[in-house]
């Protein structure tokens, strides 16, 4: 049977003319819950169904169920407050009733903006039972605010996109309110005619941004009348402070920094948004680009996730990860995977990566113990160019010597470049203490023989290790 599908409106003097002959010649008459503009009709409300669901996608669903059984029997018009685009339950009641037609009304968000007065004509709007799918945009319209636990809601996800002290507009039917963010849940009370409305203000001025603000900054800065150094900037040029960047928040990451790692990791974006701004005004790709193709990669590399492949652990996870990195790398020798770690890693990593990926061909050594067994050949190698006083053999030597420890700490589980990191560093600062040691005895470090030097260096390990 046919669903007429009916937006009421805002008000009772928004029902049009073609929803009243609808309603007229109606054989059965649902309605959401109960409304003003339906006084004159028999009306069967759903009010029972809110009661009875688990969330507000069950109610949808079971919502939308109700209206598609009823027409099984008869013809039915559906009733919605607002208008029928911002009714999930109506949504449904289209994608799966083929005879359904549609008299649209006021819609909740256009009533809204205009009692607010929004002065962007560009705005988003959505229902406060769905503000998580909320985005950045100029302007927002949350309708639906009808408790004060949704108001709350709604709050989080505007403080976090506009900022809590930014203004907005409360509206309640035909008045409006204008209130600070934080107090969209401190109003006296809630009703279906409530929503929020909410625009940025000056670009300079706003209390929250975003990676598209971000670019927009970048590209005001390298703007013909910008900042000269901005203006200048290549990839080739800033790929240095790419690297920096990365390593100063690697190091706040060590230290437990928090508010370090919040301040670098807006470095590393301020480098990823000024390559891509850059790849941009030469037509490569944008940084819609960049981000569309990062999460089509980690959603196909997740096929544990998102497809078919099967993983119990982390160690399975990343299997299939590798697996699904080779396919799309259209790698299809252990070779190419070897060949394609960066050269530009520090000698340590690259090292332990090369090593990683052709062990996965099978070539390694059996434990641990096997590549110590080959780092005392190498050792042996070394020490026999070093007294034949061969410059050349001794680089390459001690190249195979540093190779053949990281194999051996690799296969012992060890992270590489973090262990010797963390060695130097501790050299470092029992150094530190042994200097500090001897100026304090009055003596100059220069001036002492080995045995001294070790008697002070065991000294600073007691002190260090104490601290």
């Amino acid at each position: 049977m046919k669903i007429t599908l009916i937006g009421l409106g805002n008000s009772e003097n928004d029902l049009t003319k073609k929803a009243e002959l609808a309603l007229k010649n109606a054989s059965k008459i649902i309605a959401r819950t109960a409304f003003a503009s339906l006084k004159n009709y028999e009306v069967e409300t759903l009010d029972k169904i809110f009661l009875s669901s688990r969330n507000f996608d069950t109610l949808n669903k079971n919502l939308a169920t109700f209206v598609l059984n009823a027409a099984k029997l008869s013809e039915v018009c559906y009733c919605v407050d607002g208008a029928v685009c911002e009714d999930e339950a109506c949504r449904i009641i289209l994608k799966k009733h083929p005879e359904t037609e549609v008299i649209e009304g006021v819609a909740k968000s256009a009533h809204a903006a205009s009692i607010a007065r929004l002065s962007s004509s560009q705005y988003c709007a959505v229902s406060a039972y769905d503000i998580g799918s909320l985005k950045s945009s100029p302007a927002a319209v949350v309708y639906d605010v009808d408790c004060d636990y949704i108001a709350s809601l709604v709050k989080e996800r505007l403080s976090d996109l506009f900022g809590e002290e930014s203004g907005c507009v409360f509206v309640r039917g035909e008045s409006a309110t204008r209130i600070k963010i934080f107090e969209i849940d401190r109003q006296k009370d809630y009703d279906l005619t409530c929503a929020v409305a909410v625009e940025e203000g000056d670009f300079l001025k706003k209390e929250r941004y975003d990676y598209a603000d971000l670019e927009k900054l970048i590209k005001l800065l390298r703007a013909p009348n910008g900042c000269p150094w901005d203006r200048v900037q290549t990839n080739e040029s800033i790929k240095g402070n790419t690297v920096e960047e990365a390593y100063e928040l690697a190091d706040a990451i060590e230290r437990g920094d928090d508010d370090g790692i919040e301040e670098e990791t807006g470095d590393v974006l301020l480098q990823a948004a000024f390559h891509s701004v850059i790849k941009e005004e030469q037509g490569v790709f944008s940084g819609t680009d960049a981000i569309t193709r990062l999460v089509k990669k980690l959603i196909f590399r997740h096929s544990h996730i998102f497809g078919k492949d099967k993983a119990k652990d982390g160690d399975e996870a990343l299997s299939v990860w590798e697996k699904n990195k080779l396919v799309e790398k259209h790698m299809s020798t252990f070779g190419e995977s070897v060949q394609a770690v960066p050269a530009n890693f520090p000698a340590c990593m690259y090292a332990q990566k090369v090593g990683k990926r052709a062990a996965k061909s099978g070539m390694d050594f059996l434990s641990p113990v096997s590549a110590f067994e080959r780092l005392q050949d190498e050792f042996s190698e070394l020490i026999d160019a070093m007294q034949a006083e061969d410059k050349e053999h001794i680089f390459e030597e001690a190249g195979d010597v540093l190779f053949a420890a990281v194999n051996t700490c690799r296969l012992a589980g060890v992270d590489c470049e973090n262990a010797l990191r963390m060695s130097a560093k501790k050299f470092a600062k029992r150094f530190v203490k042994c200097e500090q040691l001897i100026i304090a005895d009055g003596k100059d470090m220069t001036d002492l023989n080995g045995l001294e030097l070790d008697l002070y260096w065991e000294r600073a390990k007691d002190a260090v290790n104490k601290d």
